[in-house]
């Protein structure tokens, strides 16, 4: 027979504070890492440190996302606000968090910036618009001719969160009018 227990709730029952269940499920980060010695252990002290306990990584070694990272996928358990908490500590510590859960990056917008890329550090560019909380980016395909006398293109797939397109593009025609570039925005429909 169930009956209540001290802390008010039923025997078998999840326990909730505030509405929050306080029982822990699976959670899945996707994350970003260099190709650097230290960085997967680097990104997985947050987890630990606030709670969360590991049940596997998939470290995609002999991929590269479009800015020469290391993508690795990390299940854990922890509470939801646990989630939340080690969340936040992985972009404190650095860690470019791609995906966290399923409301990270919903929304995919292709846009064109166009002029002199090359001159103006496309690297920096593509770290610049990355430090925009709403956006990520996916995909990168480059037209650039020898040298860098003429104007170079790039298609960007940028991948934002839900109801944050604006703010990534508004970003991205921000970073552009800084570096003296264009943007050509969005491309709706456009495969990468």
């Amino acid at each position: 027979m169930t009956g209540p227990d001290r802390s008010g709730t039923i025997d078998g029952d999840l326990s909730t504070d505030g509405g929050r269940s306080t029982t822990p499920s699976t959670h899945t980060v996707r994350l970003e890492l260099n190709d650097e010695p230290g960085q997967l252990l680097a990104a997985l002290e947050p987890i630990a440190d606030n709670g969360g306990n590991l049940l596997s990584i998939y470290h995609e070694r002999g991929n590269k996302t479009p800015r020469g990272r290391i993508p690795v996928e990390v299940d854990f358990e922890a509470t939801e606000e646990r989630f939340e908490g080690i969340v936040d500590a992985l972009r404190a510590a650095g860690v470019n968090v791609m995906q966290a859960g399923t409301e990270e990056y919903a929304e995919d917008v292709t846009v064109v910036v166009f002029g002199h890329l090359i001159d103006t550090d496309l690297s920096d560019t593509l770290q610049r618009i990355e430090a925009c909380a709403s956006a990520s980016v996916a995909d990168v395909s480059l037209t650039a001719p020898k040298g860098t006398e003429e104007a170079s293109s790039a298609r960007l797939r940028l991948e934002t969160r839900a109801g944050e397109t604006e703010t990534a593009l508004a970003a991205v025609r921000s970073l552009a009018d800084e570096k003296g570039l264009r943007v050509v925005e969005p491309l709706v429909g456009v495969d990468a």
